[in-house]
């Protein structure tokens, strides 16, 4: 693949590992990072490719298509790689018109702007554009949620049960109708809960490892018995390439780690590690302490990676418990500069 790849959202948790990752991987390759640098992205994250000459940093909305249409001619994106979206939960309760705006608009402008740089009617390419493709990064939580038994595949119906994953569903139906209309080069990957470096302190596990070096109460929603499939940053991103070299255009790929885990277990866990990393007077699990339970909050989800495994060869490398102790470490050193 010729690389000159438009990356959104590269500021954020997912997207910065991504970029290290794929220009560490592909050094040939140019990635332009276009990023609102909300609340949740940060450039420290991407401290150590910053000076690299082939990657290019810009500030600004995807929902600006003046904005978009220009960079595109600049730089002839071969690519969109298109992790920009609104993404926290309990965010979307009390705020969801952003959701709406960044989530729902910024894909389409993207998808638009994309089309008419690269076709010239349906199904038709401008010469040397042919393989050119838009990949959209998505959540499991478009599935909705599950019980106690079964698992979502990429057949699941869409049942989203919050504004975010309400419009996390839009952006991927639009992506959909662009492959099925226009026949653009899309391909979408929906993951389950990733966590690993640079995750927004505001997340869970950030959450618990923060305030219990703080010695500051723990708080865990309802009884702490909802369940995630918990996949590590760096085998999303390696997932996430898989899809993008290699996946079927018009397919959707679920990226999940295969590690189901409640909150109240993923808690302890950490007291644990911390109680052997940076032993206190009393145990970390003493700070835990239950608080009214979020609207609408799912279950469970649980991701069946079948189809991303045996069709492209994709494995999960980190166990939750392998790739936990790797996260404590990190946020140990974060929180102790």
């Amino acid at each position: 693949m010729n690389n000159s790849i438009l990356i959104t959202g590269g500021a954020g948790f997912i997207g910065s590992n991504f970029i290290e990752y794929y220009l560490d991987s592909y050094p040939d390759c140019s990635i332009i990072n276009l990023d609102k640098l909300t609340y949740a992205g940060k450039l420290s994250n991407l401290s150590s490719v910053q000076n690299k000459p082939n990657y290019t940093f810009i500030k600004g909305d995807i929902c600006d298509k003046k904005l978009v249409r220009s960079l595109f001619s600049k730089y002839n994106f071969n690519h969109v790689i298109h992790f920009a979206a609104e993404s926290h939960v309990d965010n979307s309760i009390e705020s969801p018109d952003t959701f709406i705006s960044t989530n729902i608009l910024g894909t389409f402008t993207l998808l638009d702007v994309a089309r008419s740089h690269w076709m010239t009617a349906p199904f038709q390419f401008k010469k040397g554009y042919e393989n050119n493709r838009f990949h959209h990064i998505s959540t499991d939580e478009v599935y909705g949620t599950l019980g106690n038994s079964g698992l979502f595949l990429e057949t699941t119906p869409y049942a989203p049960n919050s504004p975010y994953s309400a419009s996390k569903a839009s952006s991927d139906f639009l992506v959909r109708s662009y492959f099925h209309t226009y026949g653009m080069n899309v391909v979408t990957t929906n993951c389950s809960n990733n966590y690993g470096p640079k995750q927004h302190d505001e997340k869970l596990i950030p959450t618990i490892i923060r305030k219990a070096l703080n010695n500051e109460e723990i708080p865990i929603y309802g009884d702490g018995k909802n369940i995630r499939d918990w996949l590590y940053v760096l085998d999303h991103c390696k997932g996430i390439d898989m899809a993008f070299q290699k996946g079927k255009a018009g397919e959707t790929y679920n990226i999940g780690g295969k590690n189901e885990r409640d909150n109240l277990y993923i808690a302890h866990k950490i007291c644990s590690i911390l109680d052997d990393l940076k032993p206190k007077e009393k145990p970390y699990k003493d700070l835990i302490t239950f608080v009214k339970d979020r609207p609408g909050h799912d279950f469970r989800y649980a991701i069946d990676a079948t189809k991303i495994e045996t069709e492209l060869g994709w494995r999960a490398l980190e166990n939750f418990e392998t790739g936990i102790l790797k996260t404590v470490h990190c946020y140990i050193n974060k929180y102790s500069d």
